[in-house]
């Protein structure tokens, strides 16, 4: 059956792959080369930029952008309207060995609703991203965000806060 007709109000380039089973929500864009394995959820409204994966058991909220080469390992969680700039990096273990078999070792990662991730920032797997954060472009995320804070750097330093739109403001918003 052609995707077309399993997803129905859902844009997928010719040469991206979903596998059997994947959820993805009306008025999705999927394209080029982007791979969604089985399990994998994808709510209304979203936008899956060139090379992305996604992974069994990861979740996407609707909304969300993620933009091109980035890959959505098991654990990983967006709430509603996040966006995931270019090339950003998530991990799911901490510790990982090519000769150790550690998938039960798995950590979530959640990003909450409204939160931005800078193009080439990593995310070490078990932390939370609050809401409407903004992580700055190639920061190394090693712990939990607040919501509303900015960081930056490497390791992630908050250096701020934002508003719902992303400008900076003197507190944090309630």
């Amino acid at each position: 059956m052609e995707e077309a007709q399993m997803y129905p109000g859902v844009s997928i380039h010719a040469t991206a792959v979903i596998d059997k089973g994947a959820q993805i929500g009306a008025g999705c864009k999927i394209w080029h080369f982007c791979h969604l394995m089985p399990e994998a959820r994808v709510g209304e409204n979203c936008i899956l930029g060139q090379n992305v994966f996604v992974d069994n058991q990861v979740s996407i909220g609707k909304g969300c952008k993620v933009q091109n080469n980035v890959s959505l390992y098991n654990g990983v969680q967006l709430e509603e309207e996040v966006f995931i700039g270019p090339s950003v990096v998530f991990t799911n273990v901490i510790n990982p060995r090519a000769f150790i078999e550690r998938k039960q070792e798995f950590k979530p990662t959640i990003i909450g609703k409204g939160a931005s991730i800078g193009a080439n920032a990593t995310i070490v797997c078990g932390i939370q991203i609050g809401a409407f954060a903004l992580v700055g472009a190639g920061a190394v995320v090693t712990r939990d965000v607040p919501a509303y804070a900015k960081v930056v750097g490497n390791p992630a330093k908050q250096i701020g806060w934002v508003d719902k739109e992303g400008n900076s403001v003197d507190n944090q918003p309630i």
